[in-house]
């Protein structure tokens, strides 16, 4: 049952990509946006998403405070919060931000998760899923949504045989450079938009140290973000080179972010085969 959901979401998906006509050219904007409003009408389909008010007007607040200062080209940007008690976060192209209520409820301040956003807002802002897609010279794209829940779904022979008929650029691993490069624009826009940005060293180090203790909490993440400790050491030296008296004032945390915190793990968990992408 929950193979037979998640192929009839990635064939769907495929089908959506090709209508927008991509091809082995590159991937224009226009094409960007429907391809990105194509895969997230998928995922709101086969994702437990949270739909409490109060806390999506949070997270959305939170993500475009970050997409102000980040986004040059006007995008239309939408942020989600995916009710998983696994740690993650992801990015579709045109927009579209994920960020697991697990990956939330394990963050110590506002600016931890802030930089995990802007992070993922840098991999939209690098079009890195996208240079992937033009790589694979138009090869067929789909969205394979058990990937962002159950990765060992993935892992299955099933799995593994819907993900080689459509392709893996959308949730696909991204290399060590575009990781990095996501790293200093989370940086970048969290500063500009008046957030320390040594939240996002912090927020490595928690997910690296639950590695240690319980590895399958944080499995999703570490399978689609490649991460050892010279992330942090990279971050926290880009950060050194900013002005330390202009970092002390800028915003770390607020009572908003506990009381959204709070909000959010008082919400019932998803039904187990919404998880499970039944």
């Amino acid at each position: 049952m929950r193979h037979s959901i998640v192929g009839r979401a990635v064939v769907g998906a495929a089908l959506a990509l090709a209508a927008t006509g991509v091809t082995a050219c590159a991937v224009s904007q226009q094409q960007e946006i429907q391809m990105g409003a194509d895969y997230a009408s998928q995922i709101n389909q086969q994702l437990p998403i949270v739909t409490d008010g109060p806390s999506t007007q949070y997270i959305n607040a939170l993500g475009q405070q970050l997409a102000r200062v980040a986004d040059t080209r006007g995008l239309e940007w939408h942020f989600y919060i995916v009710n998983s008690p696994e740690v993650n976060a992801f990015a579709v192209p045109g927009g579209y931000v994920y960020v697991n209520r697990g990956l939330i409820e394990r963050a110590d301040k506002m600016d931890q998760v802030a930089g995990v956003i802007g992070h993922e807002i840098g991999h939209v802002t690098h079009r890195h899923s996208v240079k992937q897609m033009e790589q694979q010279n138009g090869a067929q794209i789909g969205v394979t949504v058990a990937c962002v829940l159950q990765p060992a779904v993935c892992n299955s022979g099933l799995g593994s045989t819907a993900i080689n008929v459509v392709g893996t650029a959308v949730f696909a691993k991204f290399s060590r450079n575009d990781e990095a490069e996501a790293d200093q624009a989370g940086i970048e826009y969290t500063t500009k938009a008046g957030i320390d940005p040594r939240g996002i060293p912090e927020m490595f180090q928690i997910l690296l140290d639950e590695r240690q203790t319980r590895p399958g909490a944080v499995e999703a993440w570490f399978a689609t973000h490649p991460m050892e400790e010279d992330r942090i050491r990279d971050t926290q030296t880009t950060i050194t080179r900013y002005n330390v008296q202009q970092l002390n004032q800028l915003t770390k945390d607020t009572q908003n972010f506990h009381s959204f915190q709070a909000r959010l793990r008082s919400l019932p968990q998803a039904p187990a085969q919404r998880a499970g992408g039944r």
